[in-house]
């Protein structure tokens, strides 16, 4: 599986709790790091993001893809419809939470978020 990682470094521990929820190997762990000029217009930003990541075409289509999302709501959003485009679907996402008491803070992996899934019962709720 690859791990399109928009966010924080992923640490060992966390890719462990990765591969245990989903029960497969992280391949390749593609680090993007993400920050925007707020006083720029975000679409060139956002392209120029999506240029560092170098996935052919075959394998945006046919790799088992899990992404780490940046935590700002705008760049989230484009990247989420950008990948749909790239992917056919939605890819699932990690949700991450802190971790109770630890000096100092840090995360651990809480779910993994099927988006596809998601869309798939809203769609089922529509009619």
């Amino acid at each position: 599986m690859i791990l399109l990682n928009f966010s924080h470094p992923i640490t060992p521990a966390q890719q462990q709790q990765i591969e245990d929820i989903t029960g497969q190997p992280l391949a390749q762990i593609i680090s993007v790091p993400t920050h925007f000029d707020n006083s720029q217009p975000f679409l060139p930003q956002f392209d120029r993001l999506m240029d560092q990541i170098t996935l052919s075409p075959a394998q945006w289509q046919t790799e088992p893809i899990l992404v780490n999302l940046p935590s700002l709501n705008f760049i989230a959003a484009m990247l989420l419809a950008e990948l749909h485009g790239r992917m056919g679907y939605f890819p699932p996402i990690l949700r991450s939470r802190p971790v109770n008491d630890s000096l100092p803070p840090h995360y651990e992996i809480a779910e993994i978020l099927n988006l596809n899934h998601i869309r798939e019962q809203a769609r089922a709720r529509r009619y």
